[in-house]
Formats: structure tokens, sequence, C-alpha cells
């Protein structure tokens, strides 16, 4: 028991790494653009090797949602969370002018009205729901190389990669983490948008054949 719990937390801890790493990487570069690309480095080796990242498996709960895939998440989040929070303090001291940047940008992201944070995170969630999937489905990188840019491009809000920005930032405050469960929340619901849309779609597919079977039909009556 104690052993499978450490490996689902280690699995997210390892996940926080490479989101810090892209997170650094993106801090680092001063095109934008470039740093967005590098930035998607990250999430391809979280999926290649498997590891547990809250915004790269909360998508798949409507699709299995058993205790398994619950602690997991959990357990995954928590690894998410300690691996961004050291690796943030671990960048603000080793490269000051990436802190000095996340501080600027980190103190933009606290101006940001609450319901468009909110919005920024649930349309982020929905990006990382295809990039994930379609590398699932079809051993294909090519979601991962085009959502992830895209997502930090538009402005979106990623919780996990806020995590560590806010934490090389060296800002603290209840404003801070506010912010941060506001973009859980928004990375949440965007994440599961397209899986229960396809259910409903596939639910409903599954009932018309029966609404429009002959016995259901009502019976017109014959002309004489």
């Amino acid at each position: 028991m104690l052993k499978d719990v450490v490996r689902k937390f280690l699995s997210g801890f390892a996940a926080g790494i490479l989101i810090s790493i892209g997170g650094a990487v993106f801090l680092a570069c001063e095109n934008r653009y470039v740093g967005a690309v590098m930035f998607s480095v990250a999430l391809l080796c979280i999926c290649i090797k498997g590891y547990a990242l809250y915004t790269g498996k909360i998508g798949f709960i409507p699709e299995k949602h058993g205790r398994e895939e619950f602690s997991v998440l959990l357990l995954g989040l928590l690894g998410n969370v300690c691996a961004t929070f050291l690796c943030g303090l671990a960048i603000r001291y080793a490269v000051p002018a990436s802190g000095t940047v996340a501080e600027t940008v980190c103190s933009s992201k606290l101006l940001q009205p609450v319901p468009a944070t909110f919005l920024r995170g649930l349309f982020c969630g929905i990006l990382m729901y295809l990039a994930v999937s379609i590398f699932r489905n079809n051993k294909k990188i090519v979601g991962i190389l085009f959502c992830i840019p895209v997502f930090i491009l538009a402005g979106f809000e990623h919780s996990v990669a806020d995590m560590f920005y806010f934490s090389a930032s060296g800002i603290v405050s209840w404003q801070a983490f506010g912010f941060i469960w506001n973009v859980i929340l928004g990375n949440t619901v965007g994440a599961m948008i397209l899986p229960l849309i396809t259910d409903i779609f596939e639910f409903a597919k599954k009932k018309l054949p029966a609404a429009e079977s002959p016995e259901n039909e009502e019976k017109t009556p014959e002309k004489d």
C-alpha cells in the first residue's frame, strides 16, 4: 500500500520537475514564440515516460473514474505541487534573471479578473486534453507540438506551470494561492468538456435507433 502511494507521488513529482524545466526555458527565452515551442518538450517527455501530470490526466476521469484513477490523480497532483515549489526555489536561486522575469509575469497574472483566470484555465484544459489524447490514441506527437505553444501564446493558464512560476517569483500570498486553485478548477472543467460531449453524442447515437425503430413508430392508417 505504502509503496503504491510513494510510486504515484513520485510519478507526479517527476512530471512536476519536467514542467518546471519547461517553465524555466520559457522564462529564459527572450523570444516568446521560441519559448512556447521549447516548453512543449516537457509534456512530450511526460507522455513518453508515462508520468502523472494532473492536467494531462484529469480529462480522462469521465472515461475511467474508479478509486485507482482518483488516487493517481490526487497523489500525482501532490507530487506536481511539491516538485514545482522546490524547482521554482532552485531556479530563483540559480538563475536570478529568470526569477525576476517570473516576478513580472506573476504580478501581471494577479491583476486578471477571477472569471478571466478561470476561462483561461478552461481553454488550456481543452488543449491539454487534446494534446494527451492524440498522443495516447494515435502515438503521434503533433498534438503536443501544436497544442502546447497555442495555449501559451494565447495567454491561457496552466495550473502546474503557474505553480512553478509563482515559486520562482518569490510571491507568496493568499491571492496567489487563490489564483492557483482557480486555474486548477478551470483546467479541470476544460479538460472534461470534449470527453463529455463525446459521451453525450455516443449515448444519443445508441438511443436514436431505438427511437426510430418500426416498433416505436406510429402506424399510419392505410388508405382505401
